[in-house]
Formats: C-alpha cells, structure tokens, sequence
C-alpha cells in the first residue's frame, strides 16, 4: 500500500477534535479538489510502498487507541479492508475520512468521516480530463447513504460561501435518511487562520440556524499547514 505519511497529533477536525490519534495517510486519490490541502496524496501521489504488518508496527508504537485512516482517498487502496480488520483485532478506535464515492462493502469501521465533495471542489480547466472525472465521481448519494446506514458517522462539508451552505442542504436531502442536524459538520475552507477567521460567522450563524455543528480546523490553529500534524 502506498503510505503518504504516519503521524502521531491531535485530531483537528470533527467530533473527535483535540483526541490524541495516530494519523494513517494513503496516496492517491479518485477526485482532484481545487482547494486540496494534501496534494502530495492527491494532485501528485507520492509516499513509500509498506505491507500491512509494517504499518501496523507504526500505529502500535504510539500510546492512543484512535487510528485515523485518511488519505487521498484510503477506500481506493486494495490491501486497506485488511489493514482495517487488523486495526480492529488490535483493539483500536478506526475513523475513516472518506469522500464517500466509494461504497463500504463491510469494513472495519466505528466513525465514518465523510466529506462529499460539493461544486466548489471541481478543478479549473488546467486540470484536463479531471474536470470530468471529477464531476462524475464526487456526487454519489446512494455510496453516502450506504456508508451512514452502516456505521456512526458525521458529514463534514467545506464551506466558502452561502450557495456552498445551499448545495450541502442539497446533497444531505439527496441520501433520502433522516439526518440528525448535529451529524451535519460545517468546515471552514482554508489554509490559514485568516482564511478560516473569515468564513467563522457565516457558518456559525449557519448552525444556529439549522442546527448543524461548526468544525474547527484545530491542526491549522495549532500548528499551520503543514505536514504531519
């Protein structure tokens, strides 16, 4: 499996925020966002290719039991139902990020992270062919509803601008489940504090109102964008 970077930090974004974890990123991915903060996961793959014992090795040499599987894209990687089921007999905590395009087909789960992609994601012209790609793979309702009729799970979306808040009300009716509101996670998009300051209001007046739940981006406050935290 292609292995992007292990890591040992906090957990910044979600309900699991502030919680010590053990950071598994894969490479590669099947969607190319325009505001991608791993490209080296996504845009341009990169990492070192490890057998499942050996990633396993490097979750256990760290004294937490969340493991976050995250990526790119982790569901896209062929040894990762494997992994996952050893993670599990390891005893420990799996949260998966997902972007939901890929269905669950039974893994190793307890928290599913999913973050479908919205319109604001398609990548520019320059992009070629993974414009298209792109736009056919991110929108997958039923894949979504699959993995929430699965498993405990929250539906975290990156927001901008009040039309993005519209579209995730959109693709949330879509699934066709009675979402509970406070499973509903609105992301600031951003890379740094400023940027992330400055959609704050706009989306803290959006879960007033709709009950929804705002997510931080604790690793951006913390320690900046950067790599392995």
């Amino acid at each position: 499996m292609l292995i992007s970077e292990i890591f040992y930090s906090v957990q910044g974004e979600g309900t699991l925020v502030g919680t010590p974890s053990v950071f598994v990123r894969t490479s590669g991915c099947n969607l190319r966002c325009r505001w991608c903060d791993t490209p080296y996961a996504s845009w341009r793959p990169e990492g070192t290719e490890m057998a499942v014992d050996e990633i396993l090795a490097a979750v256990l040499a760290h004294p937490t039991r969340f493991v976050v599987v995250t990526g790119g894209e982790p569901m896209i990687a062929k040894a990762m139902p494997e992994l996952l089921a050893r993670l599990r007999d390891a005893g420990k905590h799996i949260t998966i990020e997902t972007a939901g395009t890929v269905p669950p087909e039974g893994v190793a789960c307890d928290l599913v992270s999913l973050s479908p992609k919205l319109s604001n994601s398609t990548p520019g012209a320059e992009a070629g062919a993974w414009v298209q790609r792109h736009e056919e793979t991110r929108s997958q309702p039923s894949v979504l509803r699959a993995w929430c009729e699965a498993y405990d799970f929250q539906l975290k979306f990156v927001i901008s601008t009040a039309e993005d808040l519209a579209e995730a009300r959109g693709v949330v009716a879509s699934m066709g489940l009675p979402i509970p509101p406070e499973k509903v996670l609105l992301m600031p998009e951003g890379t740094s504090a400023e940027a992330i300051q400055s959609r704050t209001s706009l989306l803290v007046e959006a879960c007033k109102t709709h009950g929804y739940r705002y997510s931080p981006r604790l690793h951006i406050d913390l320690f900046g964008n950067r790599r392995g935290t």
